[in-house]
C-alpha cells in the first residue's frame, strides 16, 4: 500500500497538512491546531521559528527598497508620498506572506524528517 506523496509547497501555500494534505494546518492566522482532522498527524513536531520572518523580511525589503528608489530616481515624489505608499506595502505584504511561508517551511519539515539537534547520519 503506497501513500501519495503530498507536495509541501502546495500544502504549506494552502494550509493543509503536510501528510494527507486534506486537513487544516492553521487554527487561527498563524497559531497551529494540535492535530489533522482528517489524518490525526501530531503537529508537536512543527516548529517554523524565525524562518518565515527572515525569509519575508529579505523578501519583502528588497521589493519595497527597490521600489522606492525606482518611485524616487522617476517621479521625485515628497517623503509624504513614500510613506504613504511603502508603510502599507509593507504591512500587506508581510501580513500576507506569514501564513503561506511558516506552512511551506512546517510541511517541507515534515516531509524531510526534520528534527531540532539531529545531525544527518544520525
Amino acid at each position: 500500500m503506497s501513500e501519495k506523496q503530498v507536495n509541501p509547497i502546495v500544502a504549506g501555500i494552502l494550509g493543509r497538512c503536510p501528510r494527507c494534505g486534506k486537513g487544516h494546518l492553521f487554527e487561527g492566522f498563524i497559531s497551529l491546531k494540535q492535530s489533522c482532522s482528517s489524518c490525526d498527524l501530531d503537529y508537536d513536531f512543527a516548529d517554523s521559528g524565525d524562518g518565515p520572518a527572515v525569509f519575508i523580511i529579505l523578501i519583502v525589503g528588497f521589493l519595497v527598497v527597490a521600489l522606492a528608489i525606482y518611485v524616487e530616481v522617476h517621479y521625485r515624489p515628497d517623503y509624504w508620498v513614500h510613506a504613504a505608499l511603502w508603510l502599507p506595502s509593507i504591512l500587506i505584504l508581510s501580513a500576507g506572506l506569514l501564513r503561506p511561508f511558516k506552512g511551506i517551511l512546517i510541511c517541507l519539515q515534515f516531509s524531510n524528517d526534520a528534527h531540532e539537534g539531529r545531525r544527518i547520519d544520525d
